[in-house]
C-alpha cells in the first residue's frame, strides 16, 4: 500500500489529532497510552476519562512525548518515544525494559520507543516498519544518541495488540541489537543513532 506518511510531534496544538486518533475507547482498552507512565496500582484505579486527562496534561505539558503520522491531512498513527526518564515503567527495576545501567535513565541522550498505535485500516501492511523509521529521525533530530525498544519476537497475528510493543522483526529490520534478554521472547535493543 503506497501511502505517503508524515510525521509531527504530538504538541498541544495536535491533542485534537490525538484524541481522533484514539477514539472513544483510547486506542488499547482505554489505556491513553499510560500504561509506561503509571505504576500498574495507580493506573488500574483511574477511569479511562482520568486516563484520558492524565495524557492529556503530559502533551500540554510538553516535551512532546511522540509522534503522530498523518496521511492526506489525517491522523493515521501514533509513536511514544522519548527520552527514558519520561516512561518511568519502562525503566522499573521488575522490567524486562529496564535500563542497562541505572545511570540510563537520567541520560537524556538515551532515548526509548515504547508504544505503537495504528488505524486499523493500517494494521498489518508493513506500517510499523515506517512509523519505527519516523520514531529514529525524530529521536536523532532531537539530540539523542542511542534508541532502546522492547519489543516481542512472535505472535499469533501481525494485527495483535500485544504488538503495540512492537515485533522484534522491525527493530531487527531498523539494524536494532540485542543487548538484553531477561524474559523469553523479550529482548531489550538498541540502536546506535551516531552511525
Amino acid at each position: 500500500m503506497d501511502i505517503d506518511l508524515r510525521f509531527e510531534p504530538v504538541t498541544p496544538e495536535r491533542w485534537k489529532d490525538f484524541e481522533a486518533l484514539f477514539g472513544p475507547r483510547g486506542a488499547f482498552c482505554d489505556c491513553w497510552c499510560v500504561a509506561l507512565r503509571l505504576p500498574h496500582a495507580v493506573r488500574t484505579k483511574m477511569r479511562p476519562d482520568e486516563r484520558k486527562e492524565y495524557i492529556k496534561n503530559r502533551i500540554a505539558a510538553g516535551p512532546p512525548p511522540g509522534i503522530l503520522a498523518y496521511a492526506g491531512g489525517q491522523p493515521v498513527a501514533w509513536v511514544q518515544v522519548g527520552p527514558r526518564q519520561d516512561v518511568a515503567q519502562f525503566n522499573s527495576p521488575r522490567t524486562v525494559s529496564r535500563p542497562l545501567e541505572e545511570s540510563d535513565v537520567l541520560d537524556p541522550s538515551i532515548w526509548a520507543v515504547s508504544c505503537f498505535f495504528l488505524s486499523p485500516s493500517l494494521r498489518g501492511k508493513g506500517f510499523s516498519h515506517r512509523l519505527l523509521k519516523g520514531a529514529i529521525d525524530h529521536a536523532r533530530q532531537n539530540g539523542a544518541l542511542c534508541l532502546e525498544g522492547c519489543p516481542i519476537d512472535h505472535t499469533k497475528q501481525s494485527k495483535s495488540v500485544t504488538l503495540c510493543i512492537g515485533s522484534t522483526a522491525i527493530f531487527d529490520a531498523a539494524g536494532f541489537e540485542p543487548v538484553a534478554r531477561r524474559k523469553h521472547g523479550r529482548p531489550l535493543m538498541r540502536l546506535n543513532l551516531l552511525q
